[in-house]
């Protein structure tokens, strides 16, 4: 029970995280003391090294320390947190393994994970939520242990999908949901109000990192499932076919029914499929502009009546 200030320190590198940043400097409860985010890396046509955007917000918001460790689990990078003398450690999507000397504080390390735990631990919960077609997904507060995203839930909030959402979509709807789900409970859970419940394991899945490969499009699996990657796989590592005049990214595309056609053969709709066909939208072919499938018809035509070019 305390109405003091509780030291508080961040750990986030991606964009999900900026919200909660911002409510965090902001909250009456909080002192944030540190910051701690990726270092920065080469990014960009020139490869200049570049900043985190939480390392970016973290400076515009005063913060008075930001920690770019390479790994936290370094001796010295956790003897560099513990100099901050934090009580709260808050993270989201920060990307690496937390060591359990920071996770040992007084109030715990808390940490955003944008899915409906159990469902969907570890690195891709939003592209996983789509892949698998669920009706709904959401964020879950949680206190850390040290399994991979199995701590006891502190508060979940909901949210039901519709079918449509791509992964940036899905994200930006999540962001501003985690933060405002931390800012409500944030108080109750430092003044011991809130009981963190276990997980337990019915219903649990595993996801892991994407992989470039990932994003390759199979026409021998259903329509719908293709319609799902491309819809998932935004912005990495994107959907992709190798064609007879080269590699081309699929960025938007709808399953539609088409019986008969053979599998991984291009007409004027799109791609045959299993049991359909993928209906693309818009493509972008490589070292080229974004466009729509009917443009790039009219500048590559041979593309039609042809069959996708397998992998190896």
């Amino acid at each position: 029970m305390t109405d003091e200030r509780v030291r508080t320190v961040f750990l986030g590198s991606g964009g999900f995280g900026r919200e909660t940043l911002r409510r965090l400097a902001g909250h009456d409860l909080v002192a944030l003391v540190g910051v701690v985010t990726a270092p920065a890396r080469p990014a960009g046509r020139r490869g200049a090294n570049r900043d985190t955007a939480i390392a970016d917000l973290a400076r515009v918001l005063g913060v008075p320390a930001i920690l770019t460790p390479e790994r936290l689990r370094a001796a010295d990078s956790v003897a560099a947190v513990i100099a901050l003398d934090p009580q709260l450690l808050v993270l989201a999507d920060y990307g690496q393994i937390v060591p359990m000397p920071l996770l040992d504080l007084e109030h715990g390390a808390l940490n955003l994970h944008p899915s409906l735990l159990p469902r969907h631990r570890g690195a891709t919960p939003m592209p996983s939520a789509i892949l698998a077609d669920d009706a709904e997904t959401g964020v879950t507060l949680m206190r850390m242990d040290a399994g991979l995203d199995t701590g006891p839930i502190v508060a979940q909030e909901r949210l039901a999908l519709d079918g449509s959402e791509t992964t940036p979509q899905l994200e930006a709807t999540l962001e501003p949901m985690a933060a405002g789900l931390l800012e409500r409970a944030l108080g109750p859970w430092v003044r011991g109000e809130i009981v963190a419940q276990p997980q337990g394991e019915a219903g649990a899945t595993l996801t892991r990192p994407l992989r470039r490969e990932d994003g390759r499009l199979d026409p021998s699996r259903p329509a719908a499932e293709l319609a799902r990657q491309v819809r998932a796989y935004q912005p990495w590592p994107g959907s992709f076919v190798d064609t007879n005049v080269g590699r081309l990214v699929v960025r938007a595309g709808t399953a539609a029914p088409s019986p008969g056609a053979r599998p991984g053969r291009f007409d004027a709709i799109g791609l045959s499929t299993e049991d359909g066909t993928l209906r693309i939208d818009e493509v972008q072919p490589a070292g080229g502009r974004p466009m729509a499938w009917s443009a790039f018809l009219r500048g590559r035509p041979a593309i039609l009546g042809s069959d996708v070019v397998r992998a190896g």
